[in-house]
């Protein structure tokens, strides 16, 4: 079973000669995904997983330079512990997979987020990942785990200040769990809720927003097709006027 799964293409009206370099997806709607069904929620995070599967391979086909993914975050540990662990389990599943064909298809990986929290394994598995990632160029795909927009930002700027660097927006970007990674141009947050929620709160500060009812399990390639337009079709000044 590799990394990425392989089906037809959809890109239909999408603009190929714009495509954004970065998309960052919130994967929300899981849980109800399943109780709809009258299944267990770690059912939900199940299909949601093989749902990533798919739209990171088809970001890569379509040349999308890199995708982020919110997996879990800080706040994910109130959780029942059964779905904790079953998302946990899932992720180890997802980066044995990542070791195992990563370098045969060149692929990067790089987890975003506090993994001193994590097992030992998923530690371990994390640093085989990143050293793997360090050998190529190309497509990325970034998860973040244990992860919070808000302690991101504390961090960073415990780091900056200990490091006795001057206070500017590129020493600090430095210390980001996203260094050296462009911002995104497009966040997407499918199941309807309207927030961030915690989510790449530095690195959003001129992504455009594209939200839609579909629970994430349901997401499909003519989705994220629905959702390039849509950027496509935005007006992108950053904080100028066009002439």
């Amino acid at each position: 079973m590799g990394l990425f799964r392989k089906r037809g293409n959809t890109a239909g009206q999408v603009d190929m000669s714009r495509l954004p370099r970065h998309i960052a997806i919130i994967m929300d709607g899981n849980g109800r995904w399943a109780k709809k069904r009258g299944l267990p929620r770690t059912a939900g995070h199940k299909v949601g997983a093989e749902t990533f599967r798919d739209i990171a391979t088809y970001c890569r086909e379509l040349g999308v330079e890199y995708l982020t993914v919110y997996a879990f975050s800080t706040e994910n540990w109130k959780r029942p512990k059964d779905e904790v662990d079953t998302i946990m389990e899932l992720l180890e599943q997802y980066l044995q997979e990542a070791i195992n064909t990563m370098e045969r298809d060149h692929i990067r990986l790089k987890i975003l987020g506090d993994t001193a929290a994590l097992s030992p394994k998923l530690q371990q598995m994390v640093a085989q990942t990143n050293a793997i990632s360090t050998h190529y160029q190309g497509f990325q795909a970034n998860i973040c785990l244990n992860y919070g927009g808000r302690s991101e930002i504390l961090r960073a700027a415990r780091l900056c200040a200990e490091a006795g660097e001057e206070w500017t927006e590129e020493n600090f970007g430095k210390y980001l769990w996203s260094a050296g990674i462009p911002d995104p141009e497009l966040i997407i947050r499918p199941s309807g809720e309207l927030r961030l929620s915690n989510f790449l709160l530095w690195q959003c500060a001129y992504s455009e927003f594209y939200f839609c009812d579909t629970l994430w399990p349901d997401f499909d390639r003519a989705a994220l097709d629905r959702a390039i337009i849509d950027y496509q079709g935005r007006d992108r000044r950053f904080g100028g006027v066009k002439s």
